[in-house]
């Protein structure tokens, strides 16, 4: 299980990416909007901060096929790094996916927007590297988000595909959880899910207890002092 950030928002990325272990960062059109920024600028500050080890993925905003591929080019180009194109499924993104992996252009491929098994079994078919499946927005209109997950994790593993999940569109920690237990191979969350990953109020009574037994007896010195 591995974590990517959602968002462009640089301080959350600095945060997040100096204390939690990131696999890279997603955006797409509406988190990159929000911003209200240089489309140029922001990227290329997103990728200085995370460096080219990590992922970035950016989605297109062209509806054809050949100009989703000329678009991934360029974003390639100017980010340079861990790059993935996210491709929302329908023909034309599975004819742009299909035309990348024939290129061999050191491209990643995130295919998003997906809500079914059988959408992400044929991404991954036409050679998705990811499968984004939108677990919040399956629940909200009672499609069970964490099941469709889990059947899309069994049919990728059945089927032996060279292809990942990861499960985007969480609005609390339990759906994250729930999604590694079924097998998820990685999720894309905000700052606030991330954080409230490793936050408990167990947690916190804990350390209080900690810090008052130890200053019981030495007061206000760390071992550093001792």
């Amino acid at each position: 299980m591995i974590y990517i950030l959602d968002t462009a928002d640089l301080e959350a990325i600095k945060h997040c990416n100096e204390y939690y272990p990131l696999a890279g960062v997603t955006t797409n059109p509406t988190i990159i909007s929000k911003e209200k920024a240089d489309f140029w600028d922001l990227l290329k500050e997103i990728r200085n901060i995370i460096g080219y080890d990590k992922m970035l993925h950016v989605q297109t905003v062209q509806k054809k096929a050949e100009k989703i591929v000329e678009e991934a080019k360029l974003l390639k180009k100017e980010l340079g790094g861990n790059f993935y194109i996210k491709i929302p499924i329908s023909e034309e993104g599975l004819k742009a996916t299909m035309e990348i992996k024939r290129q061999k252009l050191d491209i990643g491929v995130t295919i998003t927007a997906i809500f079914t098994p059988a959408q992400a079994l044929i991404a991954a078919k036409a050679g998705a590297d990811f499968v984004a499946p939108y677990v919040n927005r399956l629940d909200n209109i009672l499609g069970d988000g964490i099941n469709v997950v889990e059947e899309i994790v069994c049919q990728l593993s059945k089927y032996n595909m060279d292809c990942q999940v990861v499960a985007a569109s969480f609005k609390n920690v339990e759906q994250v959880h729930k999604c590694a237990a079924a097998g998820c191979h990685s999720a894309t969350v905000t700052a606030d899910v991330l954080e409230n990953i490793v936050n408990h109020p167990m947690t916190s009574i804990s350390i209080e207890g900690f810090e008052k037994d130890w200053a019981s007896v030495y007061g206000d010195k760390t071992i550093l002092d001792l």
